[in-house]
């Protein structure tokens, strides 16, 4: 008896429900910009190195190329297209067109999901490489710009806007610390079939 190499499955994002038919083998990148037409995730290396396919799994930064769609599925799928709050924008997308965290734009997706996902781990208190006190009653390390380079680096920017970047990924922070509260990228729940 062959087993089967396609299931469909249905994918949360931006909550919104999509079912769809997937070859096992379709990596979430690829459905999401192949199959649903979600094109703001970027396809940079397809080898997990660039962080331009950078998404939000269940809040946490993800890099799609090497997610399987059907490995996604029951998460949390947050894209660029789902960051906003309607017609306001995310506090760090306000950043990055504030202070021209951006070039040419095609790393910027990548980039706004990541320090989405990076801010929310610095305020829980994840240690960097780069972190001097890992201990947990030291709390969240001082978010210098050596902090936001390390905890930005699987994100290449081949423009070189890193100075703006962590500019813009430094005022977000500030603005996410003083606000008090985490990200608002979630909305409604809507389905769709495709």
């Amino acid at each position: 008896m062959a087993l089967s190499a396609s299931s469909v499955i249905t994918l949360k994002i931006n909550g919104e429900k999509h079912t769809l038919p997937v070859d096992h083998r379709t990596t979430l990148l690829d459905a999401l910009r192949e199959r649903l037409g979600l094109t703001g995730t970027k396809k940079g290396c397809d080898l997990g190195q660039c962080g331009a396919c950078t998404v939000l799994l269940d809040g946490r930064r993800a890099v799609a190329c090497l997610q399987l769609a059907v490995a996604a599925e029951g998460r949390e799928i947050t894209t660029i297209e789902g960051v906003a709050d309607g017609e306001r924008l995310h506090p760090v997308q306000q950043a990055f067109l504030d202070l021209d965290g951006f070039q040419c734009g095609y790393c910027t997706p990548g980039q706004i999901c990541s320090a989405i996902g990076m801010i929310e781990e610095h305020a829980a208190g994840w240690p960097s490489a780069v972190t001097e006190d890992v201990r947990p009653q030291a709390g969240p390390p001082p978010l210098t710009a050596d902090e936001i380079r390390e905890r930005m680096s699987g994100n290449l920017c081949r423009c070189g806007a890193y100075v703006a970047i962590v500019e813009a990924v430094a005022r977000a922070a500030e603005a996410h610390t003083n606000a008090g509260h985490g990200d608002a990228a979630t909305g409604g729940e809507k389905e769709a079939v495709i």
